[in-house]
């Protein structure tokens, strides 16, 4: 008995169904990089379009920017804080890092005399490690011309994530509406109103997050610079800087700032160490309920999942997206797949 031939056109659609699905996973995974790219450009475009548009509002006698002119000024901000921060920050950590290299075979054993104090480190082998960093300090040039390519493709994918980051604001509604064509009419609308509303959450982040790095960063370098530490105004930067990868931000903040304080004495650790204790019971009593509140709802162990997934897939780019990205997943799940009681 032969089949119908509806049913077999059915079958034939549906193997022509998997082959497809399976040539677009394939050809998704090849392109995983750029899909990538294209996906956290998009984020950030998403997160920095509420900024933008409150620069756009801002009146200056009766000139007022508009999308365009509102990211130029934006950009020129940008680059002036980059230009004050190499004014400030540089000229010390270039100077001590020529000073080092030039004195290192002679401060190389009082250096190690020095790290053998801390309990951790007895046990490691010293000679071992001299032989290591003079080895590392005599190579060096080669080091560095050999990760000339590495760097020339970071410096491009910045280049292009900067510019795709643009366009993504500038032409954001068209690239959105097309998007929502994929969708039948009668579920748009729906996604639409969810995707707006992770929009808004997004960017309610995004403010509660820079109040938490300005701060941070203004009372690190007030403290840096109160214990006399080296490269003050550099760490403090850095740890403002960070901070946008929460937990992991600021151990990283921590460490280096311990072991730049560990090269002059251990009373500087020691106020770095105390500086850092009442700083987090202040943030996380006080700072964090107050400036994000509900802004993420996110639990603290979603924002930890979130953290290593991110920098599991996409190192520290993947971290540094990885609470948007959980705020956008928590609230498509809570739209399309919780199950809410009824009134």
């Amino acid at each position: 008995m032969t089949e119908p031939p509806s049913t077999a056109r059915n079958f034939r659609k549906d193997i022509l169904f998997v082959f497809a699905l399976a040539l677009a996973c394939f050809l998704a995974w090849l392109l995983r990089d750029v899909l990538l790219l294209l996906y956290v450009c998009a984020l950030f475009a998403v997160v920095l379009a509420p900024l933008v548009r409150s620069t756009s509002l801002l009146h200056i006698g009766r000139w007022q920017p508009f999308k365009g002119s509102a990211i130029f000024i934006l950009l020129l901000g940008a680059a002036a804080a980059i230009a004050a921060f190499g004014f400030l920050a540089l000229p010390p950590v270039i100077a001590d890092l020529q000073e080092f290299a030039l004195e290192m075979p002679a401060r190389l054993p009082a250096l190690l005399l020095k790290l053998q104090s801390i309990p951790l480190v007895q046990h490691l082998d010293t000679a071992n490690v001299s032989s290591q960093l003079q080895n590392f300090a005599s190579h060096a040039a080669t080091y560095l011309l050999s990760s000339v390519r590495d760097w020339a493709g970071i410096l491009f994918d910045a280049v292009m994530g900067l510019i795709l980051t643009i366009y993504f604001i500038l032409e954001g509604d068209r690239a959105y509406r097309w998007f929502l064509s994929f969708f039948p009419p009668e579920g748009r609308e729906r996604l639409d109103k969810t995707l707006q509303r992770a929009e808004i959450r997004m960017g309610r982040w995004l403010l509660g997050q820079g109040s938490l790095m300005l701060i941070l960063g203004a009372a690190s370098t007030i403290t840096y610079l109160s214990l006399h530490i080296r490269y003050a105004y550099a760490l403090g930067v850095l740890t403002g800087l960070l901070n946008i990868i929460p937990v992991l931000g600021a151990a990283v903040c921590i460490g280096l700032a311990l072991l730049v304080a560990a090269i002059d004495s251990w009373g500087r650790v020691l106020g770095v160490a105390i500086f850092y204790v009442v700083y987090l019971q202040v943030e996380n009593s006080y700072l964090t309920p107050r400036i994000m509140g509900n802004r993420v709802n996110l639990p603290g162990l979603a924002i930890l999942v979130a953290l290593l997934l991110g920098s599991a897939l996409a190192g520290v780019l993947g971290a540094m997206v990885a609470v948007p990205t959980a705020v956008l997943v928590s609230v498509l799940l809570d739209e399309y797949a919780v199950y809410k009681d009824a009134a």
